[in-house]
C-alpha cells in the first residue's frame, strides 16, 4: 500500500501547471460530467415523450438491456412459430371468439375451419415428406392425429426458414414494440385455453363419474387412459380443485399486473398434464406441451428477475418486458380491455359446462342400477349359469336413460340402446338391430321381473338389485382417522 501512494504522490508531482491547475482540471472535469448527464436525461424525456409516456412513467421503470444476439433470433423464431400455431392451431383462436363461436354455423366445423382451408397443402405435404397415403382430418377424438403432426411439421419449417431469412436482413435490430404485441397475443391465447379447460374441470364435466358398468368391469380391461379419466371422475372435489388451478391461471394471465404469476402457475399445471398425457395415452399432448412452452416464453424476459428473487436471494427491481403500452391512461384501458375480454370468454364457456353437467346428469330411470340375474327361463326351460352359455345373462345394468349393458356369463361387457317408457312400463335394447323387448314389474325396490322375447325366444329374467353402497369405490368417505377398513 505504501509502495501505490509513493507512485500516486510522484504522478502528482510531475504533472504540469500545480495544484490550482489540478483542481481547474478536475472542476472542468466535473462541469463536462455534469453537461453529460444533463444530455443523457434530456434523451430520455425526448424518448419519453416519442413514446406517449410521462417522464415520471419512465422514471418507475427500469431502463431495459440491449437485446443480444441470441436473443433477437430466439424472438424471431419464437415470433414465427407460436405466432403462426397460435393463428392455425384449432381452439385457440374459438377460445378468444366466445360468444361469437355460433355465428360461425356457415363452417362445416367451426373448432376446426383452419385445418378445413390448409388440408389441401397438408395432404400434400403428407404424401410427399412423410409418405402417408392420406392425411383425413376427423373432427373428433384428440389433437394428436396425423394432420396435427403434418401442421407442427410445417410451422416447425416456417419458423426455422424465416429466422434465417429474417436475421440475415436485420441483423442487429430488435423489435420491441413487436415483442410487446406478440406477448399479449399469445399471453391471451394461452389464458383462453386455461378457462376453457379449467371451467370443464371446476364444474366437474371433463372426467365425468365412472359409468356402472365400470364397476363390474375388470381393472386390466381398462386403458391407461380409461385409469386417469375414472380416477379423476371418482372424486368430484379433486377435479374442481384441479379446475380452479388452471381458471386462477387463466384469470392471472388476463390481468397484467399478474401476468407473470398466471405464467408461473399455468407452468406448473401443463407441466402436471403434459407429463400425464405422455404417459396415459391422452391425444392432446401436441396442445399441452404447447402450452406449456408457451407458458415458458411468457417467462422469458422475466427469468433474470426470477433467478434473482428464487435462486439468488437478491432484491430485483421493476420489469422490463416488452409491452405495448406506455402511457399510464393506454395502460388502464388495456387492462380494462384484457379483463373485459376474460370475462366475455368465461360467460361463453360457463353455460356449455352447465348444459355439460345436466346431460350428464339426466332423472334416474325406473330400473336403474346394477341388477344380478337369479334366474333366467328360456322357452320355459331354466338356463343354468354356466360360464361356457354365451346366451344366458349374468347382470344388466341401466345407468343412462338411452343406454344400457349386459354381461354375459364369461364377464364380457356390451353396450346397447335402452328405450324405456315408464307409463306403459315397456323396455326395448336394440344394437344394430333389435336384440330383447321385456315389460318390467318391481317386487319391492330390490328385485326386478322381466317378461319378453331375446333373439326372438320367449324369456323370463329375475333380477336383484346390487347394493352400491357394498362396493369400496361408491362407498368412501372421508375422515381424517385411519380405520381398519383403510
Amino acid at each position: 500500500m505504501s509502495g501505490s501512494r509513493h507512485r500516486d504522490h510522484s504522478t502528482v508531482s510531475r504533472g504540469r501547471g500545480g495544484a490550482g491547475s489540478r483542481r481547474r482540471g478536475c472542476g472542468g472535469r466535473r462541469l463536462r460530467a455534469s453537461h453529460h448527464r444533463i444530455a443523457v436525461d434530456h434523451d430520455d424525456i425526448s424518448e419519453v415523450h416519442r413514446s406517449g409516456a410521462s417522464p415520471g412513467d419512465a422514471a418507475d421503470q427500469t431502463a431495459p438491456a440491449q437485446w443480444n444476439p441470441f436473443t433477437r433470433i430466439a424472438f424471431r423464431f419464437c415470433f414465427l412459430y407460436f405466432g403462426l400455431y397460435c393463428l392455425l392451431y384449432p381452439q385457440l383462436l374459438t377460445d378468444l371468439a366466445g360468444w361469437l363461436v355460433p355465428t360461425w354455423s356457415w363452417l362445416p366445423d367451426p373448432s376446426t375451419w383452419q385445418l378445413q382451408l390448409l388440408r389441401p397443402w397438408l395432404r400434400w405435404v403428407g404424401q410427399r415428406v412423410f409418405g402417408a397415403d392420406e392425411v383425413p382430418l376427423v373432427r373428433t377424438g384428440g389433437r394428436d392425429q396425423l394432420i396435427y403432426w403434418v401442421l407442427l411439421f410445417c410451422l416447425l419449417v416456417i419458423g426455422l426458414v424465416g429466422t434465417a431469412v429474417w436475421t440475415l436482413l436485420a441483423r442487429r435490430r430488435e423489435y420491441r414494440q413487436l415483442a410487446g404485441w406478440f406477448f399479449l397475443f399469445i399471453r391471451l391465447c394461452v389464458a383462453g385455453a386455461m378457462m376453457n379447460y379449467g371451467l370443464a374441470k371446476l364444474i366437474p364435466t371433463q372426467m365425468p363419474t365412472p359409468p356402472l358398468s365400470t364397476l363390474i368391469t375388470p381393472y386390466g380391461d381398462f386403458t391407461p387412459l380409461d385409469v386417469l379419466w375414472y380416477q379423476v371422475g371418482v372424486s368430484p372435489p379433486y377435479q374442481v380443485m384441479l379446475g380452479a388451478a388452471e381458471v386462477l391461471a387463466g384469470i392471472l394471465l388476463f390481468v397484467p399486473r399478474t401476468r407473470m404469476a398466471g405464467a408461473l402457475l399455468v407452468a406448473v399445471n401443463m407441466s402436471m398434464v403434459f407429463v400425464l398425457d405422455l404417459c396415459f395415452g391422452v391425444h392432446v399432448r401436441t396442445l399441452s406441451g404447447h402450452l406449456l412452452l408457451m407458458s415458458l416464453v411468457l417467462l422469458a424476459p422475466e427469468a433474470r428477475r426470477l433467478a434473482d428473487v428464487l435462486f439468488l436471494d437478491r432484491p430485483t427491481g421493476a420489469s422490463t418486458a416488452p409491452y405495448p403500452f406506455h402511457t399510464r391512461r393506454s395502460r388502464r384501458i388495456a387492462a380494462t380491455a384484457q379483463i373485459l375480454l376474460g370475462v366475455w370468454m368465461s360467460t361463453a364457456f360457463l353455460p356449455l359446462s352447465i348444459d355439460y353437467w345436466r346431460e350428464q346428469h339426466p332423472p334416474a330411470s325406473p330400473v336403474h342400477g346394477i341388477w344380478t340375474v337369479t334366474e333366467f327361463t328360456r322357452d320355459g326351460i331354466d338356463i343354468p349359469p354356466l360360464t361356457t352359455d354365451r346366451t344366458r345373462w349374468r347382470r344388466l345394468v341401466f345407468d343412462e336413460p338411452a343406454w344400457a349393458t349386459y354381461q354375459r356369463m364369461d364377464d364380457t361387457l356390451v353396450d346397447v340402446h335402452a328405450t324405456i317408457d315408464p307409463e306403459t312400463r315397456h323396455l326395448e335394447l336394440s344394437r344394430s338391430a333389435l336384440l330383447a323387448t321385456f315389460t318390467y314389474r318391481h317386487d319391492g325396490t330390490d328385485r326386478l321381473h322381466l317378461d319378453g322375447t331375446v333373439d326372438g325366444y320367449p324369456v323370463t329374467l329375475t333380477l336383484d338389485r346390487v347394493d352400491l353402497n357394498s362396493l369400496p369405490l361408491r362407498d368412501h368417505r372421508f375422515h381424517w382417522i385411519e380405520t381398519d377398513d383403510d
